[in-house]
């Protein structure tokens, strides 16, 4: 699975969900371990490419001051220049005088229109009611001199009102500036500060974002450093060696085909002829029973008709129910996955197929610690479900190859999964997690049916 995914650089949102943190690290750099030897190898095919780029690049020249360095000029330092808080002062003000004054210019041209019209109208009704009593009353000197006099003086004492409420107004327009002036400077004030405080804001937010890099860049170097010492731990113990030449012993003829056929005849055959004698276990069976054994296995009826049905092809991914089903019953109870060490009992740390929520709910209660092993529907594999103080952890195990291993963890291979499992008993599964198995978590029923892959 790993060496897939290193040679696609891809890994699918669903799969890098169902890693941790950790195993996140360590997949991250293997990928870039990846892309860094595929660059050193592609210049060394090509170091006419790195030429190229090398003699593209553009330069920049700084001025330079009389005393050779570079010249710099900072705003507020220099003999003459204003301090940068009295510059802004000053704009602000400006900035809010004109724009109260722009404000008052229109309100003083409403204002001129509205009296212009009300006195306007006034005059017209006048007018025409003067005119209209003129008429009616020409014949009367006295009374229509009069009738003018009164109209000069209406006309006066209009135009004296006028003068007043133009005044009154431009005394309101002059007031109203001065508040609006006020106001705009209060507000910017307060835009400053705001401006301050998100600038505060701000460098809090990037400290934070840089103490986050910082911690991340700490756990990778932690992810490494695991890595590098599982690696020199599987190395210095001899797992490797000694765990593949036990799986050989155990499955002398190792050939896929060979697998394929001897785990159709394992599902045929009973769990209690499932396990040979210690006798048999150690290769002391006698030649001629060993033969009755092969001749019964061979030329059953049942066996001759599942041999000559077509050879299944395992998928890259489980696909389906049915697919996990037969990985398991042809690939995995061969190899006694989901048993104890030694005995045809299944071991009460599996769980079979479980969904992730219902492993929690199980280890909800449980101490510190506790784990239990389901049935991945992701991989060709397990996972490793495990309580900590703050919550739960899950890892991969990946048994799409002859052993068994963590998927991104570890380079520690196991024969079987019981064997990893008793070997983290022991050693731990991450050095900075230091997760160490410690009780199994039981099913909750006694009669558990793991899912229908025992049936």
């Amino acid at each position: 699975m790993m060496q897939q995914i290193l040679q696609d650089m891809y890994i699918e949102p669903e799969l890098l969900s169902e890693l941790n943190e950790e195993q996140k690290q360590i997949l991250f750099y293997k990928i870039r371990e990846e892309q860094v030897r595929r660059w050193n190898e592609r210049e060394r095919r090509d170091p006419s490419h790195a030429l190229k780029k090398k003699s593209d690049r553009r330069g920049i020249q700084w001025l330079l001051g009389s005393d050779g360095e570079v010249w710099v000029w900072a705003m507020g330092e220099a003999p003459g220049d204003k301090l940068f808080e009295n510059i802004v002062e000053e704009l602000m003000e400006e900035r809010a005088r004109k724009q109260a004054q722009q404000e008052a210019q229109e309100l003083r041209r409403v204002k001129e229109a509205e009296i212009e019209k009300k006195f306007r109208d006034a005059m017209a009704k006048e007018k025409a009611r003067f005119v209209a009593e003129k008429w009616k009353e020409e014949t009367d000197d006295r009374k229509a001199a009069k009738q003018e006099e009164e109209e000069d003086r209406i006309r006066e004492e209009l135009k004296k009102c006028e003068e007043e409420e133009r005044q009154r107004g431009e005394e309101e327009i002059r007031q109203t500036e001065e508040r609006r002036a006020k106001e705009l400077y209060i507000s910017l004030k307060q835009e400053e500060k705001r401006s301050k405080r998100d600038d505060k804001e701000w460098q809090e937010q990037l400290r934070r974002s840089k103490a986050a890099d910082e911690e991340m860049k700490c756990k990778a170097q932690q992810a490494r450093e695991e890595y590098k010492r599982q690696s020199l731990r599987g190395i210095e113990k001899g797992l490797v060696a000694g765990l593949s030449s036990l799986f050989h012993k155990t499955h002398p003829k190792g050939s896929s085909h060979n697998r394929r056929h001897s785990a159709v005849t394992e599902h045929l055959t009973p769990p209690a002829e499932a396990t040979h004698s210690p006798a048999a276990s150690s290769g002391q069976l006698t030649s001629g029973h060993y033969r009755r054994r092969q001749h019964r296995r061979y030329n059953s009826p049942v066996t001759q008709s599942l041999t000559e049905c077509p050879v299944w092809i395992r998928p890259p991914r489980p696909n389906s129910c049915e697919s996990i089903f037969r990985w398991f019953k042809e690939e995995q109870r061969p190899r006694r996955a989901g048993y104890e060490r030694s005995s045809n009992t299944i071991a009460p740390w599996f769980h079979g197929i479980i969904s992730r929520q219902e492993s929690e709910a199980l280890l909800a209660n449980a101490a510190d610690g506790c784990f239990l092993v389901r049935v991945s529907e992701r991989i060709w594999g397990y996972t490793l479900s495990y309580r900590t103080t703050s919550g739960f952890k899950h890892f991969l195990i990946d048994a799409s190859c002859d052993y068994y291993s963590f998927l991104g963890v570890d380079q520690n291979r196991h024969a079987t999964l019981a064997d990893l499992i008793d070997f983290h008993k022991e050693e731990v599964i991450t050095m900075s997690g230091g997760e160490l198995l410690q009780d199994p978590c039981r099913p909750r029923s006694s009669t558990a049916d793991y899912g229908g892959l025992f049936q």
